[in-house]
């Protein structure tokens, strides 16, 4: 798709830093907590155990310093093993700490489009306990044994350190693979990764394939940011894949031991999915009864008008996600539907307050050991802390683009735009008299008045394109 117009930063970055404000995320952090962190830089307990032998590699976007994992793969029969060594936060951030209650105030790393809110200061997130290339770091060591058909065999986690060799990039990667140069270190993950694909599509697992509408930021002879669809590139689903085969094993260990905090969503009910295989026939995609959900889902093009509207109203299929805090007792509805199985966040430290606290869960699990009675005590806050951050987290984001978006459009009123209707509105407004129309160029999602029907393409005029008020509105041009 076409690249959208450049917005000049002088002119958005007080506003976006007004929309900090307004949302009231401090992104400096207090003097005790940045120096607790710079101590614990020099106190932190570090592990025995050297896997600094293993030829770890990171893959992260281009400008990130805070390197949560690192991956070595190797062949194991006619199967695989997995490497996976995550951030070893708990080294650094003490119970009860000024960072350890900063952490918890925060929940999560925010991203706004010229700025970073980090859930660690940076001498921890972006240098001490990051995955740095050519650094000795501590970390939690994944070692996964996946069958040829993509299923896990064997698990086994313990604390050592680790030395990245290398760090890559996904856009580096995927253009590698695309000229048949795949770079050594990632040789069997396009194998892996398809193998874990088939082993999520065995269990009844649904992936949502919209394209990311996200801000990037430009740079060079004119700088600024710009709106852009960001296509899902192969090497990222294969590395989400090596993500979520860690969490699937570290759901299962929680649940075996009763102990922990599970990510959790219902699979959706009869009625749910009836109305989208009824909206699937609408707009005229076929979807037999035998043919699964997750299947249909795979099998829907973002390039075609109709089926790019059906993928919208999946996101119907995905609701009720939480966390769900384990300490003795295991309820029912502990999947997460999406993923096919019980699931747990532990691969993003730096960036998740979650993961530090179900990272320590497993470790001790897998010894055989107590829990610590400091993660025990905060399991039963865990779930309220993460739900609160994830709420500013959308906040922030929704807020963010339709800033971008009104600002990309400002000066526009009046002209007319090719669109696609991607949304009837009948579940966010009963009687609604609009819809969600998605352009191509500039890659904006806004409303539009009128009931033109789902999955068609029109013509719209721009009829407001408010920066402050961050409204964007369209109507049909006839």
């Amino acid at each position: 798709m076409a690249h959208p117009t450049t917005i000049v930063p002088a002119r958005l970055e007080p506003i976006l830093d007004a929309l900090l404000r307004e949302l009231e995320i401090q992104e400096a952090f207090p003097a005790e907590v940045l120096a607790d962190a710079v101590r614990s830089t020099r106190e932190a307990g570090l592990p025995e155990d050297d896997r600094t032998d293993l030829p770890f590699v990171t893959i992260d976007p281009p400008t990130a310093m805070d390197l949560d994992q690192a991956m070595h793969l190797e062949r194991l029969g006619d199967g695989w093993r997995v490497h996976y060594a995550i951030a070893d936060v708990p080294a650094f951030v003490r119970p009860g700490s000024p960072t350890d209650e900063e952490a918890r105030r925060r929940g999560q790393t925010l991203y706004a489009p010229h700025r970073r809110v980090a859930l660690h200061p940076p001498v921890l997130s972006e240098d001490a306990a990051s995955l740095l290339p050519a650094q000795v770091r501590p970390a939690f060591v994944w070692t996964i044994d996946v069958a040829a058909d993509g299923t896990r065999t064997a698990t086994a986690l313990s604390r050592a350190l680790v030395r990245s060799r290398a760090r890559f990039d996904y856009e580096q990667v995927q253009a590698a693979l695309d000229a048949d140069q795949v770079p050594e270190p990632f040789s069997l993950l396009p194998t892996l990764g398809a193998a874990l694909q088939a082993a999520e599509r065995a269990r009844g697992g649904m992936s949502l394939g919209i394209p990311d509408q996200e801000v990037e930021e430009v740079s060079g002879e004119v700088t600024g940011y710009r709106l852009r669809y960001r296509p899902r590139l192969a090497v990222e689903d294969w590395n989400a894949q090596v993500s979520l085969l860690t969490g699937m094993a570290a759901g299962e260990l929680m649940v075996q031991g009763r102990v922990g905090v599970l990510r959790t969503m219902p699979a959706p009910d009869d009625r749910t999915v009836a109305r989208f295989r009824r909206q699937a026939r609408a707009l005229g995609v076929d979807a037999p009864s035998e043919t699964s959900v997750g299947d249909l889902l795979r099998s829907l093009d973002a390039q075609d008008p109709r089926q790019l509207a059906l993928l919208h109203e999946s996101t119907a299929l995905f609701r009720g996600a939480a966390y769900t805090a384990l300490d003795g007792e295991v309820p029912d509805g502990l999947v997460q539907a999406a993923v096919g199985a019980s699931y747990a966040h532990v691969t993003a430290p730096l960036r998740r307050l979650v993961d530090r606290f179900g990272l320590v869960t497993c470790e001790h699990l897998v010894r055989g050991a107590e829990v610590p009675a400091w993660v025990r005590e905060a399991l039963p806050a865990m779930p309220a802390l993460m739900q609160a951050s994830d709420r500013l987290s959308g906040a922030l984001e929704r807020a963010t683009i339709d800033l971008v978006e009104a600002a990309t459009l400002s000066g526009r009123v009046g002209e007319v735009f090719d669109a696609v209707v991607v949304d009837d509105g009948e579940d966010r407004k009963r009687g609604s008299d609009s819809r969600l129309v998605q352009l191509s160029d500039p890659a904006v999602l806004a409303r539009c008045s009128g009931t033109p029907e789902l999955g068609s393409r029109l013509r719209v005029r721009l009829d407001e394109a408010d920066v402050e008020g961050r409204v964007v509105r369209f109507s049909p041009a006839g």
